[in-house]
């Protein structure tokens, strides 16, 4: 098998039931992957947030259109501190939010960015219950989406199991670096940008 760098193991062929599973798996990934950038509407989507918990909010949002295009940008004003911990990660201190908008300003322009559209997110399982975390917290509206988990189907790609647990997650970063693409650098649209040439590399995926 051909690939970018970022080959998954194992997709030669074999003829045992194992290596036929993880085949079939691995096309499924691909055509997951195909199916995206085969849909104009589907947009890429990150956050970066104040936390981990229940009590996190967002503090930087971006999403970007199928074909590359800046859709959305901005910082988000959060209700409560940011940890030290988290400004960390991303770099965004309580004096770079100060004048930015809250949630609640931009959560009607998201919600018609983002409204019926396929939403595609590095760990979507997350960054989708940060977002209604912050919805509930402003007691407005959830956001409606198609929500999908670049993530998952990056492992699965991979093919690296790790038994009962599942696929072995893999970090933005590293997957986006496997296609030849830059890492996102934990700021939203360096990393919304990241995800879509994850998705774009294993598109382009042959066997």
């Amino acid at each position: 098998m051909t690939l970018s760098a970022g080959i998954a193991p194992g997709r030669r062929g074999g003829t045992g039931v194992i290596e036929q599973q993880v085949d079939a798996a691995w096309w499924r990934a691909v055509s997951w992957a195909r199916e995206v950038c085969a849909d104009p509407t589907a947009v890429y989507l990150d956050t970066e947030t104040t936390g981990l918990g229940g009590d996190a909010e967002v503090v930087d949002i971006a999403l970007v259109s199928a074909d590359g295009r800046v859709l959305l940008d901005t910082l988000v004003r959060p209700q409560g501190p940011i940890p030290a911990a988290a400004s960390r990660i991303h770099g965004i201190v309580a004096e770079d939010v100060r004048w930015a908008p809250g949630w609640d300003e931009v959560h009607a322009e998201l919600c018609a960015l983002l409204h019926g559209r396929a939403v595609v997110v590095y760990n979507a399982d997350y960054d989708r219950r940060i977002v209604s975390q912050c919805c509930q917290r402003h007691r407005l509206a959830d956001v409606a989406a198609r929500w999908h988990c670049a993530m998952r189907q990056y492992a699965v790609f991979r093919g690296e199991g790790a038994g009962r647990r599942g696929h072995r997650w893999h970090r933005l970063e590293h997957a986006a670096v496997s296609f030849g693409a830059a890492p996102g650098g934990h700021r939203a649209l360096g990393d919304a940008l990241s995800c879509r040439a994850v998705v774009l590399g294993m598109a382009a995926a042959e066997a």
